[in-house]
């Protein structure tokens, strides 16, 4: 019988800390900064690696994403590090020395600063480079991997690009109200200081990458840099079989279970072909998908309807939804036929009693999606540790382990041991 994968993710850039030749790196010390804080030391999870696996061996995880951080390997064009590439090879055994299968991903979010510079993730050049780094790691690794995620998310520019829009709607109707209603200069001036911001971050952005408008990975993406990012993933992939054609290589996509209200037929089906469809001739030849998923979207005639006030919601302020898994796995494999790899599924919350929940329902939409057929090659918790939420900084707690950053003692919580639990249902 197959080994039923049941573990947990993370991020490089999320828990490691000191990623200092990244593009993130570079925007959190920005005077004019999206970010909450900088993620400095993280969670120390780059030199707490070996203490960290070895908790989710005691758990009874057998799994563990993690990506490789491209900033690291090549923290300069075309120069690969040595220590940083011996280091990586150590997380990766210390994985099979504990009995726990590492999947690892090549690039989650994080790129290294140079290839910003470069025109980033909309320069054509990227998918070159990208493959580059893929045949350096499949040729450093390939040999103890078996499971690669060339790309985390790869839609997320799509998403990013459509809230942007919905952001500027928004922010045009709020400009429209302050003009025609007398006495709300603060409006007026909240608005002008933003667009005042913006002008001076651009001059930031010049003068650190060499462009007022730096396209990291997660920049609201135009069609073209979407078809990049597959082109990119194709080419990875293509690099990584000619190294070791037994290493097993998927994408993740970022994947709501779409829901369709009266009169959202059509809004509906476009955003699942933003969302999903129309990667598929990209992802066909894949060995598998990683299905990532949190909520669900409710579409109707005029578009994306808000969560009801009266519902419960997670940190993140999405809708909690557990059973929106269940839905998008069957929704996937009825379109693909690939095997499913779940590689991020969790809740941010303070309270670990609902994580808990959110496991045992998400599970039971898995169980039963098995039941039915589909090949669910494993569960892959979001996340193993409280982390860096990105923009967010470390406010949202996704962890399965919490952790005093003032001195990076980690407690679990009881949802990892309630994690573990499933290894042992899924595999019997």
């Amino acid at each position: 019988m197959k080994k039923f994968l049941v573990g947990s993710s993370t991020a490089a850039h999320q828990v490691e800390g000191n990623n200092i030749h990244s593009d993130y790196w570079a925007m959190e010390h920005m005077t004019y900064t999206d970010f909450k804080e900088p993620s400095g030391d993280a969670v120390g999870h780059y030199n707490r690696y070996k203490e960290d696996i070895a908790l989710m061996k005691k758990a009874g995880l057998n799994a563990y994403r993690f990506s490789i951080e491209w900033a690291r390997i090549e923290p300069e064009e075309g120069s690969f590090d040595k220590a940083e590439i011996a280091h990586y090879r150590d997380v990766i055994l210390t994985c099979r020395e504990n009995g726990i299968e590492p999947v690892v991903t090549l690039h989650h979010f994080t790129s290294p600063k140079w290839l910003i510079e470069k025109g980033g993730w909309e320069n054509p050049d990227v998918v070159t480079y990208f493959a580059r780094y893929a045949k350096k790691v499949a040729k450093e690794f390939g040999s103890i991997l078996t499971y690669v995620c060339t790309i985390n998310e790869a839609n997320m520019g799509i998403q990013v690009s459509a809230i942007a829009e919905r952001y500027k709607k928004q922010m045009m109707a709020r400009a429209a109200q302050a003009q025609t209603v007398e006495g709300q200069a603060q409006v007026g001036m909240n608005f002008n200081t933003m667009m005042e911001n913006m002008k001076k971050k651009a001059m930031e952005n010049a003068g650190i990458f060499g462009t007022p408008t730096p396209q990291v990975f997660v920049s609201a993406r135009t069609p073209e840099g979407d078809l990049l990012v597959m082109k990119a993933h194709c080419a990875a992939r293509d690099e990584i079989r000619k190294v070791n054609p037994e290493i097993k290589v998927g994408i993740t996509l970022s994947l709501h279970d779409i829901q369709i209200a009266d009169g959202g037929e059509d809004n509906a089906k476009k955003e699942w072909n933003d969302e999903f469809s129309h990667y598929i001739p990209y992802i066909k030849d894949d060995d598998f998908f990683g299905l990532q998923n949190y909520t669900r979207s409710v579409i109707g005639k005029e578009g994306l309807i808000p969560a009801d006030a009266t519902m419960r919601r997670t940190q993140m302020d999405y809708e909690f939804y557990p059973e929106a898994l269940g839905h998008v796995i069957k929704r996937v494999y009825e379109e693909t036929g690939l095997p499913i790899l779940i590689t991020e599924n969790g809740i941010a919350t303070s309270d670990d009693k609902e994580r808990c929940e959110f496991i045992d329902k998400a599970l039971d939409g898995v169980k039963e999606c098995i039941d039915d057929g589909v090949n669910v090659l494993g569960y892959l918790h979001w996340s193993f540790i409280d982390n860096f939420e990105w923009q967010k900084g470390f406010s949202m707690t996704f962890g399965l382990v919490s952790v005093d950053r003032s001195t990076m003692v980690r407690t679990p919580k009881e949802s990892l041991f309630r994690l573990g639990e499933y290894t042992e249902k899924f595999n019997v």
